[in-house]
């Protein structure tokens, strides 16, 4: 690697790899062998032929924000971090694209293109420091993709570079492209099927104006019920966020968003556009949310108290290392009619497993994200809550939702690929690899679960109601 890169490009002492041996998700930790921060695309393609040459797996890094383990390094491979690719190649303001490399920022580009009044439009709330390419390969989303869509509605093209060393333009500026659709195959690949070296994306508008309503509800099937009830009166909100009062309660006092802590749930509807569009449309959302059975309707007056109201459930994750010393952030998705009965499960399995649940939802897709606190200090306790998770992801499939929203699947999900997928199944996802990286380097202990993990998990998986653990330390 020296040969081929600056010295200040390789990482091999344990001291300087020890930031690289997880991602967001730390409960899975694995010093690599040697990390690599390429400052150019030749040397990122330098980095690939040895790695194909020597048969050295490879693990591709963006900021490390993931919350599925899917940068987790191994042991005898390479990390191939982009984050020095960092350059905004163009912004386009009449065409409304952006080419950015893989390691800018997700909200650099919004920043870059404010000037034209444009903006990018997934924002998860790793937004501050997440990096395009980490979005492109888990098809990150975040609190208004429910309007404007996924990293996968708004990516026009992707330049990337294959195990094999050669570089590969998916999609194009246009709104269309020949042939099959490969950029939406690769798009949420997780780093199995190539390296990002360029990416265009879509550019939007910015809204002329925003607002939103809060709404408390004295019961959580109300609040999931409205949900529905708001989507099924032909609403499209630009963001429709649901919490449980233990987010509530936990978030408050870190942000002060002016939180109704009593309320059992609390929703954030977000109307965007021109100014009597969104008057017209807070109006029939309070006309739902009323019908629905809030208790209290609450709607943002100017756009700080907007950014407040945001606020806290952007910092939701961060908000629970005030009364925890540990949390296992789960990602699944179900129909937006059962949140009220996957949300009652949950607090069912607070009581199996002993431990607290924090609830916070997209909502309006049906994205959830409960965050499991736990003691890692305490024996057993971690594993407690992998099989809380596990159970979580279990209950969206039996209901007809699935394993992942928008985190991946990475190492934290990968058994549970067993729950929903059958062996043919499978098959056919190991076929998509194999086409674009024969020699099972990228990311591989990433890869679909074989028939030997799907039956150790069926050994350790363990059917609901069939366990019994310490009563539930309440907040």
């Amino acid at each position: 690697m020296r040969a081929v890169l600056p010295e200040r490009c390789v990482l091999s002492d344990p001291e300087d790899t020890r930031p690289y041996e997880c991602d967001g998700l730390a409960a899975y930790r694995q010093l690599p062998m040697v990390v690599t921060l390429p400052d150019s695309e030749e040397q990122l393609l330098a980095i690939l032929n040895i790695c194909r040459e020597l048969k050295v797996p490879i693990v591709p890094r963006g900021a490390g924000t993931g919350l599925s383990g899917g940068a987790m390094p191994i042991a005898d491979g390479v990390v191939l971090s982009t984050a020095k690719l960092s350059r905004i190649v163009a912004i386009d303001a009449h065409a409304r694209t952006a080419v950015v490399q893989p390691g800018v920022r997700n909200l650099a580009i919004s920043e870059a293109a404010a000037p034209h009044g444009l903006y990018y439009a997934p924002d998860p709330s790793s937004q501050i420091a997440c990096t395009i390419g980490g979005n492109v390969a888990e098809n990150s989303g975040g609190v208004h993709c429910l309007k404007y869509g996924l990293t996968v509605h708004n990516v026009l093209r992707v330049r990337m570079i294959t195990i094999d060393g050669e570089v590969v333009e998916l999609g194009g500026g246009a709104l269309d492209a020949p042939g099959l659709d490969l950029l939406a195959v690769f798009i949420g690949s997780e780093g199995m099927l190539g390296v990002v070296t360029e990416v265009t994306v879509r550019l939007i508008p910015k809204p002329p104006l925003a607002r939103v309503i809060m709404a408390s509800f004295d019961d959580v099937v109300k609040g999931g019920n409205a949900v529905a009830s708001v989507i099924a009166a032909g609403i499209i909100p630009a963001g429709l966020e649901m919490m449980d009062r233990t987010s509530s309660r936990m978030v408050e006092p870190f942000v002060k968003a002016g939180y109704d802590i009593d309320a059992a749930a609390i929703l954030l509807c977000e109307s965007d556009g021109m100014a009597e569009e969104v008057e017209e449309e807070i109006g029939r959302m309070t006309a739902v949310l009323e019908a629905s059975g809030a208790t209290a309707i609450a709607v943002s007056q100017n756009e700080a108290e907007r950014l407040k109201f945001w606020s806290g459930r952007k910092n939701a994750f961060p908000a629970a290392g005030r009364i925890s010393p540990d949390y296992y952030c789960m990602d699944g998705t179900i129909p937006r009619k059962n949140l009220a009965q996957v949300l009652l499960g949950i607090e069912a399995m607070e009581k199996k497993y002993g431990l607290r649940c924090a609830n916070v939802f997209h909502a309006g897709d049906g994205n959830l994200h409960p965050l499991i606190m736990f003691d890692a200090n305490l024996p057993g306790e971690f594993h407690r809550a992998e099989l809380f998770g596990a159970e979580i992801l279990e209950l969206c499939v039996e209901v007809g939702g699935t394993i992942t929203g928008e985190h991946g699947v990475g190492i934290e999900k990968i058994n549970s690929m067993c729950v929903q997928f059958s062996p043919a199944e499978r098959e056919a996802f190991f076929s998509v690899k194999r086409a674009f990286d024969t020699a099972f380097l990228l990311n591989p202990d990433k890869a679909i679960p074989t028939l030997q993990r799907c039956a150790e998990y069926g050994k350790m998986h363990v059917k609901r109601g069939q366990m019994k653990f310490p009563d539930l330390p309440r907040f």
